[in-house]
């Protein structure tokens, strides 16, 4: 049964449509986007004091955008979808950290 499953992933991956698909921008394009939301996971390490919100909105916007643009676009571009959706909940959680971080501040003050 495995062999089996191990035999045809290797057969897909020396197959023609998976070369082609390799050289197209259905690929590389979400493989450059990939950086967005690996910068944003890295930042939630650091200090709340250094997210911009106006950043945080506009990638955030920017995400689900194109979100919906890889859903609807023929064929379906899962990989950017997979991108945008982990961006979204990247920022999201950006934005939350920056909330709580101004009303920490302000009920200090």
């Amino acid at each position: 049964m495995a062999a089996t499953i191990a035999r045809k992933a290797v057969d897909h991956l020396k197959s023609k449509e998976f070369r082609d698909y390799l050289t197209r921008y259905h690929f590389w394009g979400p493989i450059a986007n990939w950086g967005l939301p690996i910068a944003a996971i890295t930042d939630m390490k650091k200090s709340p004091e250094i997210i911009s919100g106006r950043m945080t909105f506009a990638l955030t916007c920017y995400s689900l955008l194109f979100m919906r643009f890889a859903y609807k676009v023929q064929p379906r571009n899962w990989l950017l979808f997979a991108c945008h959706l982990t961006n979204e909940g990247a920022q999201l959680v950006q934005g939350s950290r920056l909330i709580k971080y101004k009303m920490e501040k302000k009920m200090q003050s």
